[in-house]
């Protein structure tokens, strides 16, 4: 119990603070007159920095060990949690994130890997369940927290409060983990893949700095341009990393589990359902407040029944039968899609959305732990850190996309030639579709286990 309280206390930090600057930045912006520029990077940089290492991270806790790299990263996330805090202009403040989010990164990385290498059978499975529920447990309080502490405006610090909150907590979950994490001496022959790290860091820069920043610049050429560098540096990642696979080296990342269909075929479905999910927080937020005039704390309130509901599938699952751990992602997705239907056919009410993001939570819910599941029986052991670093990024990057492609998708429909329902309809409706394929993925995914399995 203490050993997963223990990582999923990383997790939890890590999560919440994705979210929990977005409301704060009026307040920074007033107090540090930061500039749209530096108020930009102070909400991406954490995200860059995030995602970009997340493979590097579970393959540093291989080499040095979990335990040793999980207490690293604490320690980084909670200095420079301070160090964000106590910022005393924009520009510290951008870099203290940045460091933050390598601090998280280095956390992160190494709970799905601990799930899978120290639990076993039912043990893991409720493991994996207890995982879904804080991470959406830490969607809700990400979102609620930040409000809160801005507004409660503690001894003057406006903003302040969201960062140095995470010192004590970081420093009791530090004392915990120390504690309850058990010792592991990593493998001590291999070396970090730096070659690697530096390809798979520049295409994961190219990817997601424009997904980030694409709208607010109006997705420039200079946009597009990386996204399109960012293709061959991952096939030249790719080349390499087999190649030393092939020497009998130690890659950064061993890609022959892409070639793995249930592998591939399950991370694109759930790159599919963490799209469908983001788009709707973002886009739901922009229809409330800018196209139905609501205010901020309702469009915060009414995405809580999708996050809330989330939360609840995953201990539930953990403890249910192989055949509805199986079943779960596939009707899991169709779930979101029913709900995205609804909302695309007119239900839009206060009640119909709180219902309708009730379902869909509870659709993403399945689709997330059964997913989960599905990934970590599907591969051996030794490739836990494999796993984990290409799980993590997936839902990273399948986030930053879905806001970039589905918010570009509504902002461009909601223009003085079309009304705002109009244009949440026509979102929603293709929001539906992509959770309909997300659905078709993950079956096939199962088939292909089932084959596999069978010829073995």
């Amino acid at each position: 119990m203490w050993l997963l309280a223990s990582l999923l206390g990383g997790m939890f930090l890590g999560n919440v603070d994705i979210a929990v600057v977005n409301v704060a930045i009026p307040s920074i912006r007033d107090r540090l007159h930061a500039t749209g520029s530096e108020l930009e990077l102070i909400v991406s940089g954490y995200t860059l920095a995030y995602a970009m290492l997340l493979i590097t991270g579970a393959r540093l806790g291989e080499i040095r060990g979990r335990r040793w790299t999980y207490l690293l990263g604490l320690v980084v996330f909670t200095v420079s949690s301070l160090a964000c805090g106590l910022a005393p202009n924009g520009g510290a403040l951008v870099g203290a994130r940045v460091v933050q989010g390598i601090g998280a990164a280095l956390m992160v990385s190494q709970v799905l890997t601990g799930i899978q290498v120290n639990f076993e059978g039912p043990a893991r499975r409720r493991a994996l369940g207890a995982y879904t529920g804080v991470l959406g447990v830490s969607s809700v309080i990400g979102q609620a927290l930040g409000g809160v502490l801005v507004s409660a405006d503690i001894l003057g610090t406006g903003w302040r409060p969201i960062f140095l909150i995470n010192v004590p907590i970081g420093a009791l979950l530090l004392i915990a983990a120390f504690i309850f994490l058990p010792a592991d001496e990593g493998t001590g022959q291999k070396k970090l893949d730096l070659r690697g790290v530096g390809l798979l860091s520049l295409a994961l820069f190219l990817l997601v700095t424009p997904l980030v920043m694409g709208q607010d610049a109006g997705w420039a050429p200079w946009t597009w341009g990386c996204i399109a560098a960012s293709l061959p540096v991952f096939a030249v990642f790719a080349v390499v990393e087999g190649g030393i696979t092939r020497r009998g080296g130690d890659p950064l990342m061993n890609v022959g589990l892409l070639a793995r269909r249930p592998v591939a075929l399950a991370l694109v479905s759930q790159a599919a359902t963490r799209a469908g999910y983001f788009a709707l927080l973002f886009v739901l937020a922009l229809y409330l407040q800018q196209g139905l005039g609501k205010s901020a704390v309702y469009a915060g309130l009414v995405p809580v029944a999708w996050v809330a509901t989330f939360a609840l599938v995953g201990p539930v699952l953990g403890g249910a039968g192989a055949r509805t751990r199986r079943l779960a992602a596939p009707v899991g997705s169709l779930l979101m899609a029913i709900a995205f239907a609804a909302m695309a056919a007119g239900a839009q009410s206060t009640g119909w959305l709180v219902v309708l993001l009730g379902i869909g939570g509870v659709g993403y819910g399945a689709a997330f732990s059964g997913t989960l599941a599905h990934l970590t029986e599907s591969v051996e052991a030794r490739y836990a850190p494999d796993m984990s670093g290409l799980f993590n990024t997936t839902l990273q990057v399948g986030g930053t996309m879905g806001v970039a492609v589905f918010g570009t998708v509504y902002l461009g429909l909601a223009e003085p030639s079309s009304t705002p329902k109009d244009a949440f309809s026509t979102t929603s409706a293709a929001l539906a579709v992509v959770s309909v394929a997300a659905s078709a993925l993950i079956l096939l995914a199962g088939k292909a286990q089932s084959a596999s399995t069978s010829k073995s």
